[in-house]
């Protein structure tokens, strides 16, 4: 059984961009981790209805992201999955490996907690590392999702970021309407758009 302290970052990646590197950084330093896993989405059940890049080119992307970081890795375990994908499945089976688990997400995803399914299940499988804006005090758990999470409050920790206004969405349209995204995504990985040709047709 393992003794590390481990965290995860999990979404599609349709780009990984250098947004997500800093907060995997912050978060190892906030939360004193050992690793920081990233974890490609398979079948990301709630964004049904939009096109997702295959999850072999996603993989290769943020493969690509986090190339020479001795501290980050990628998992395939919900790549693997077939089906829906759901964290709890993804949380619980990671967590069999022991040590300590962090899963960190924004506030954006901690007020969509409710409507995961069993999110009860995921603080008792790990901790939630909450990446928290400058200048955004004390964050205030909604009544929806005290309700929906009993106890979460005892299993958050915060992780400190600094103000970056960069998202997949954007770095997409971005693509499409032919503008730069140097230093947005690494080198890397705008090479693999640019190879593949993501991201052209809408």
């Amino acid at each position: 059984m393992s003794d590390l302290r481990r965290g995860i970052i999990g979404g599609t990646f349709d780009p990984p961009h250098l947004g997500h590197l800093v907060l995997a950084a912050n978060a190892r330093y906030d939360l004193q981790l050992d690793e920081v896993w990233f974890i490609p989405t398979g079948d990301p059940y709630r964004k049904a209805g939009r096109a997702i890049t295959p999850r072999g080119i996603r993989l290769r992307m943020v493969e690509s992201l986090i190339d020479g970081l001795s501290w980050a890795h990628v998992s395939t375990i919900e790549l693997d999955r077939d089906g829906p994908t759901y964290t709890t499945d993804t949380l619980r089976e990671l967590a069999g490996d022991g040590g300590e688990w962090w899963f960190i997400l924004g506030s954006d995803a901690l007020g969509d907690l409710p409507h995961w399914r069993e999110p009860e299940t995921i603080i008792e499988q790990v901790r939630l590392g909450l990446a928290r804006r400058p200048g955004v005090g004390e964050l205030k758990i909604s009544s929806e999702t005290l309700s929906a999470v009993p106890g979460i409050e005892s299993r958050v920790d915060h992780v400190e970021m600094p103000m970056l206004g960069i998202s997949s969405t954007d770095l997409r349209q971005r693509v499409r309407e032919g503008r730069p995204t140097d230093f947005l995504v690494t080198p890397a990985v705008s090479a693999l758009i640019d190879e593949l040709g993501l991201y052209k047709d809408s």
